[in-house]
């Protein structure tokens, strides 16, 4: 069966502009907004004889999962050039046959969408927010041809932000071919627009900040100067901003009540959307550096396992390790460089992915590899089977986050002159200028060039293809970071408890390895008795574990699906951790610790 599937992004480009093809033309219509309805028309002409195959894709560019987006399209029917109805079979759930053409088909269908974030189809009285996948069906045969787009806003007043080529007629745009087409979300709505230069002379390209919120200009000019700083200080880790099509780089930005937390990368544009007001300025701001470091990492610098994009299949790559969780070190590091947080900030940012990541049980079931392979089943995707996920399963992005702090001090104690910004940039000379995708030797092969072969091979071979971590007690400490686990004397069982009337249940998978996973207990079971002390509403958890320590051996019973259950407990201290400055933890910082800290978290922009 054809599949269609994003080549190489500036090949995809040439494509379309060099192939003479007739252009397929959309249009769409917003007069149902109210509830959440799009009319959209797609005209293909030069259509081949015989059947021509529309089809709806499964996935979309930066998720790795199916989302099935043809379970939205209702009304479909087609007509020829003649305006004569043609019939329209549907063979699948997400390809229709259309049969007995002219030459041309023109199909028409209603689309419904009410999710706001990087994925779906958002449209309400407030705005629409197209992702094209999710919004736009397309023929099999036809995805060389470029792409006519015109939109019918419901009011005249409301703008366009896209990375879709604009035109001299209003609200029409174009795109060089379908690859090109469905990697540009767009956002229709009063939108308010900052936009600055970055480069000058020969080199300067537009960045536009395109703003959809709730609050004052005063609220968007504070943020597009956040965003400003942002840029300058990702633009100094790489020396130079990617060539961007068409000189422009967009932020489409919404944050509304309604929303969906999200942040979606795209080739030369990202979307951000969350719930949270502007003035939740690091964690708006902390995505956006995200989503932009995205514009070398994963849009140029790519990984070969994503090329080609698949939009009918789940896309399976072992290397988001990389690409997602070396890009959320530098999201968190870029805000302290660019002084948008202070130091005890970025140490509690950083916690956070160490916590998760050190007292992960799933690093004795996966290495960073195989967690990158998971995203087909946790990227958004949906399933209702429990999963054990506790237990097998740590995030790709703070895996990768904490390899990438680990690499960065280790880079900086072994080889002083260097940095992972110098592998950074390595990776953007041999790689992102040119757009050649990277595999996993290639990744070794600039940190040997970097460093020393002998450093890569170990750092890949403990922390790559095997679930090891680096010693962060002593790199830390190099910069003047303490990590300490501050709660080591409470006592901790290892999962979350919730009170159902005058029960306890364990409300989550226990982790393996914990008290109550070694006695057996599971998620659902009833507590009933812990070191002979009952466990209900009226005689609390916290009474019953009163006077207890680490080390404590107890009796524990408890209800397994209506069976009794008796066991020993052995308590344990609670293993989380943090990360504080040395300043805080009562600590002197002297002149080496200071230089190194200066050397790693100070700005590289000139002059700051």
């Amino acid at each position: 069966m054809y599949r269609a599937h994003i080549l190489l992004p500036f090949l995809a480009l040439a494509a379309g502009a060099a192939s003479g093809e007739d252009p397929v033309r959309y249009e769409i219509r917003f007069e149902n907004a109210d509830h959440h309805e799009a009319e959209v028309t797609a005209t293909f002409s030069s259509v081949p004889p015989g059947v021509l195959e529309l089809a709806m894709s499964r996935s979309s560019p930066g998720r790795y999962a199916l989302h099935e987006f043809a379970k939205n399209v209702y009304r479909l029917r087609a007509e020829d050039g003649a305006g004569r109805a043609l019939e329209v079979t549907r063979l699948e759930p997400s390809r229709w046959d259309v049969a007995g053409h002219d030459g041309t088909v023109v199909a028409r269908y209603t689309i419904f969408g009410d999710r706001l974030d990087g994925t779906y189809l958002a449209i309400d009285n407030t705005h629409a927010h197209l992702n094209m996948p999710a919004t736009f069906l397309w023929a099999r045969g036809m995805v060389s041809r470029p792409i006519e787009l015109t939109i019918i806003p419901p009011r005249p007043e409301w703008k366009v932000a896209t990375q879709l080529r604009p035109t001299s007629r209003a609200n029409r745009f174009e795109a060089p071919n379908l690859y090109y087409f469905l990697d540009s979300p767009t956002e229709v709505g009063p939108i308010e627009i900052h936009e600055w230069e970055v480069g000058g002379n020969e080199a300067g390209q537009t960045i536009r900040l395109a703003l959809h919120h709730q609050g004052g200009r005063d609220k968007g000019e504070a943020y597009a100067r956040l965003a400003r700083a942002v840029v300058l200080e990702q633009f100094a880790v790489f020396g130079e901003l990617p060539r961007f099509d068409y000189g422009t780089y967009t932020f489409i930005a919404d944050y509304l009540p309604y929303a969906s937390g999200d942040g979606m990368e795209h080739r030369n544009s990202t979307v951000l959307t969350s719930s949270r007001s502007l003035e939740v300025q690091h964690d708006n701001i902390g995505t956006l550096a995200h989503e932009f470091f995205h514009a070398w990492n994963v849009e140029r610098i790519r990984p070969r396992s994503l090329e080609p994009f698949d939009f009918e299949e789940a896309n399976l790559s072992g290397e988001l390790w990389f690409a997602e969780g070396f890009t959320s070190y530098y999201d968190d590091l870029t805000l302290k460089r660019a002084s948008i947080t202070d130091l005890d900030r970025f140490a509690r940012d950083i916690t956070g992915s160490l916590d998760a990541i050190v007292n992960s049980p799933g690093r004795r079931i996966f290495s960073p590899i195989g967690m990158s392979e998971q995203a087909a089943f946790v990227d958004a995707a949906v399933s209702i089977d429990p999963t054990n996920r506790e237990n097998t399963y740590a995030s790709y992005y703070p895996y990768g986050a904490v390899l990438a702090l680990g690499l960065d001090l280790s880079i900086r104690e072994r080889f002083p002159s260097r940095s992972l910004d110098d592998f950074m940039r390595g990776l953007w000379r041999t790689h992102g200028r040119t757009e050649t995708p990277y595999g996993l030797s290639d990744l070794e092969a600039m940190l040997a060039e970097v460093t020393d072969p002998a450093f890569a091979r170990e750092y890949f071979d403990r922390f790559i293809e095997s679930g090891g971590l680096p010693d962060f007690d002593r790199l830390l400490a190099l910069a003047g970071l303490e990590l300490r686990r501050p709660r080591a004397n409470e006592v901790w069982l290892g999962a979350r408890l919730e009170h159902e009337g005058n029960d306890v249940r364990i409300l989550s998978r226990p982790l393996a390895g914990s008290p109550l996973y070694e006695a057996g207990a599971d998620r659902g079971d009833r507590l009933l008795e812990i070191g002979g002390r009952a466990v209900s509403k009226n005689a609390s958890l916290s009474e019953a574990l009163g006077g207890l320590a680490p080390g404590d051996r107890v009796s524990i019973s408890f209800d397994k699906r209506g069976e009794l259950r008796k066991a020993e407990l052995v308590l344990q201290g609670d293993p989380a951790i943090e990360v504080v400055s040395f300043e805080k933890a009562g600590r002197d910082v002297d002149e080496a610790v200071a230089r190194f800290r200066e050397s790693w978290l100070s700005s590289r922009v000139s002059g700051n």
